[in-house]
């Protein structure tokens, strides 16, 4: 419950630094501020909220830094709270290329909670996943990225791109068009529905007709 308020808390805080969440700057986002001021000497930050918590203790926030410096490419990573009151709207993979572009320089930007790894290539040729999620309970800040690192591919023949700062398009709703009518639609399915009534009705007579003719050989033989 605590972690909860906090992080609403937060999430209040950057609504109220920023302007209104369609026409935010997202540089001015708190959350993004601090991980960018931090990146200058450590490319792993953790926000107060996790700091020292399960899975963000010392030990692993170490474990994470070694991971990323042995990256084969350059890496950024941020422990921050995210949630749908804050800007973002849930959508972690935006505030990863908030994150990117504010930064400024070349590289795989990711933003961790207790739960998952969600990140965004920024000018670099790597094939990456938007989240990956943790596989117990128990996996640390350590686990969760080597989890992500695994999966991504380093690739001259991928486009590199900027990170995406904006909302995704919404999906159409899927349209069906019904079939029109047509006399030979008509005529087929009605010899469908014949045809398969007269199976039907097939396969339904022959244990009756097997049991009339059985009750006819009994009365033969009491005869």
């Amino acid at each position: 419950m605590r972690r909860l308020l906090l992080a609403l808390a937060a999430g209040l805080l950057v609504v109220l630094t920023t302007t209104t969440p369609a026409h935010a700057d997202f540089r001015s986002d708190p959350r993004v501020t601090a991980a960018v001021a931090a990146w200058k000497t450590n490319r792993v930050y953790v926000d107060p909220l996790f700091a020292g918590s399960e899975g963000f203790e010392a030990e692993s926030v170490r474990q994470v830094a070694a991971l990323i410096a042995r990256a084969p490419v350059p890496v950024y990573a941020a422990a921050l709270p995210t949630g749908p009151w804050f800007p973002e709207k849930e959508d972690v993979v935006q505030l990863a290329g908030w994150l990117a572009v504010a930064n400024g320089k070349p590289g795989l930007y990711l933003v961790l909670d207790q739960h998952s790894t969600s990140g965004a290539a920024h000018l670099i040729a790597v094939r990456s996943p938007r989240t990956t999620y943790a596989t117990s309970s128990k996996a640390t800040a350590a686990d969760e990225v080597a989890a992500y690192l695994e999966e991504v591919e380093v690739d001259d023949s991928y486009q590199p791109r900027a990170a995406r700062t904006t909302p995704l398009p919404d999906e159409p709703e899927p349209t069906y068009e019904p079939e029109p009518f047509t006399p030979a639609k008509a005529i087929g399915n009605g010899l469908g529905g014949f045809t398969l009534g007269l199976l039907g009705g097939a396969i339904l007579a022959l244990p009756v007709l097997g049991l009339a003719a059985l009750v006819a050989r009994r009365r033969e033989g009491q005869s």
